[in-house]
């Protein structure tokens, strides 16, 4: 059985978007492009033929992923959000100790992370460490860069 994917109302917009826009749109770009590209003759060095085709491949890809992940999303409610505990959907205030810093992180599901926007997947090492705490509990994680240690803060929906 696929995993379940959890995902906030937001994020499930996301992926049918997506989804809609490589099915209608997308795939007509790429269908022109090969159409293009075939009128250019001789196939065997035809480099636009060539690309046309893996961007086909890789868009009916990306849409039978969306498809897949679609079967199997949660959508976790803003109602089904606490702040008694750190889940999906919670905004988590948090103090690197190492850094001496705040950094507030959004935790969101592995399909809507950003950690260029601080919206960090509950999958993540530090997702993974601060799902199921407390304000005021220290977690660690073990990240890429090293041991990370951060105290909570506050929970927020």
């Amino acid at each position: 059985m696929a995993k379940q994917i959890i995902v906030t109302e937001e994020g499930l917009r996301t992926l049918q978007e997506e989804l809609e826009y490589l099915k209608t749109k997308k795939r007509k770009e790429v269908v022109e492009a090969i159409r293009v590209a075939l009128s250019f003759g001789d196939l065997s060095e035809n480099s636009e033929y060539d690309e046309a085709k893996n961007e086909q491949a890789k868009t009916e890809a990306r849409i039978l992923e969306l498809e897949e992940s679609l079967k199997h999303v949660k959508v976790i409610s803003e109602s089904e959000v606490s702040t008694d505990v750190v889940n999906v959907g919670n905004r988590v205030l948090v103090y690197d100790e190492e850094f001496d810093e705040e950094i507030e992180y959004t935790i969101v599901g592995s399909t809507e992370a950003d950690p260029l926007s601080n919206k960090i997947s509950d999958q993540s090492p530090i997702g993974m460490a601060l799902i199921g705490q407390k304000k005021g509990s220290t977690v660690e994680a073990h990240t890429p860069g090293g041991l990370v240690k951060l105290q909570i803060r506050s929970i927020a929906k």
